[in-house]
């Protein structure tokens, strides 16, 4: 019951395109057909017709026009579908179908009277809008089983339980004398207990899918000049972040999503953590701090083993995240990476790993890596899905 208004919107993005959709929905939506010149609608075959304004009748468009007959529809009433040519002759269709009797449609009223006319749940109507803001696969799925319903079947199952575990207390309150005895109080308390269960399990899968929609937030810390941009940059596979030889160039976080199974990570550049009295370079620090302590993952930057050990010690007390010790610039190393880390192997020399053996938030060895030749960026992103994977 979406009312007695006939809505209409264009479906795809504005702008230059091959083709682009426009959807009208509600009573008016043959009476729209008929006034643009559709002719004769043929349950859900797609038709091709020559539009017509329905003023002057100037033709607007050569196009592919589908009828959906309530309730079987989007939305669950009558829905008429235009393919047309993108550009702007889209907008002079839209114009067609308001001046037909439509008027343009809210934000969400097509999934809200899918919601209202039975057609969809409202985790649904939610997924719907997950799906379309959707920037990583991880997001992708995630939004698609929920509009599959498996969310909302889920929720049914719950709300059953407690349906029972009401109906076996007032049972037992209100027909205490009845031939089968009153209701056990384990049995009661059994179902209760597995209720809540039921209940704890869904909540601790809140954490995960908001990762899954936001993405694993990762701070790329260390001293000014470790080569963090660089990294940054590196791992996105685009400039980002701008590099140079000063020190302190990057003066706030710059943050970029990287789509990556079995999650999408959120790397975030940060202000070079030192000591100083400039105000602005002071900011940015407080900024990075910030996102220390609301990160995930910490990849703890640094051009030796000692600023490497001096980072980790700097972010610790500031974040709970599992510390990545990350040794960067190893192509200027003797001209060459170590020969037994030319294949992006991490180091396991027990020596070099002393501090990070003394933090148990800290990752197990430091992975060496090269932003210049590449060299460690996969074992680096490896390391980074294994303990997402693991999380």
């Amino acid at each position: 019951a979406g009312g007695d208004e006939t809505i209409v919107a264009v479906a795809t993005a504005e702008g230059r395109g091959a083709l682009a959709t426009l959807r009208v929905s509600g009573a008016k939506a043959r009476a729209v057909a008929s006034a643009l010149g559709v002719g004769e609608l043929v349950t859900r075959v797609a038709k091709r017709v020559s539009l017509k304004h329905p003023v002057d009748g100037v033709q607007l468009d050569d196009a592919i026009a589908t009828f959906f007959p309530a309730p079987q529809s989007y939305t669950g009433e009558d829905v008429l579908e235009l393919q047309a040519h993108g550009g702007a002759v889209v907008l002079q269709l839209f114009a067609a179908c308001v001046a037909a009797g439509a008027r343009p449609a809210f934000a969400g009223e097509f999934s809200r009277r899918a919601v209202i006319n039975g057609r969809m749940d409202l985790l649904q109507a939610e997924a719907v809008a997950d799906l379309i803001d959707a920037r990583t696969g991880a997001m992708q799925h995630q939004a698609l089983a929920q509009l599959d319903g498996g969310l909302s079947r889920r929720f049914a199952a719950l709300r059953d339980d407690v349906l029972q575990l009401e109906a076996l207390l007032a049972y037992d309150i209100d027909f205490p004398d009845e031939d089968d005895g009153p209701i056990a109080p384990a049995r009661i308390v059994e179902a209760a207990t597995a209720l809540i269960a039921a209940l704890d399990a869904l909540l601790q899968t809140a954490p995960r899918a908001a990762l899954l929609r936001d993405g694993a937030l990762v701070v790329i810390a260390g001293p000014p000049n470790a080569g963090k941009s660089s990294l940054f940059n590196a791992l996105l596979g685009e400039s980002r972040a701008l590099v140079t030889p000063i020190a302190g160039t990057t003066r706030d976080a710059i943050e970029a999503l990287l789509d990556r199974k079995p999650m999408p990570l959120r790397l975030v550049d940060t202000a070079g953590l030192r000591e100083t009295t400039e105000l602005i370079e002071r900011l940015g620090i407080e900024v990075s701090e910030r996102y220390l302590a609301s990160a995930q993952l910490v990849l703890a930057c640094g051009d030796s083993d000692a600023a490497v050990h001096a980072t980790i010690a700097a972010v610790r007390g500031k974040t709970n995240a599992l510390v990545v010790p990350v040794r960067t610039k190893q192509d200027l190393e003797n001209g060459e990476l170590p020969q037994a880390l030319s294949a992006g192997q991490t180091s396991t020399d027990p020596s070099e790993h002393k501090e990070a053996e003394c933090a148990p938030e800290v990752a197990a060895s430091t992975v060496h890596v090269s932003a210049e030749t590449g060299q460690g960026l996969a074992a680096l992103l490896a390391r980074l899905d294994d303990l997402m994977r693991n999380d």
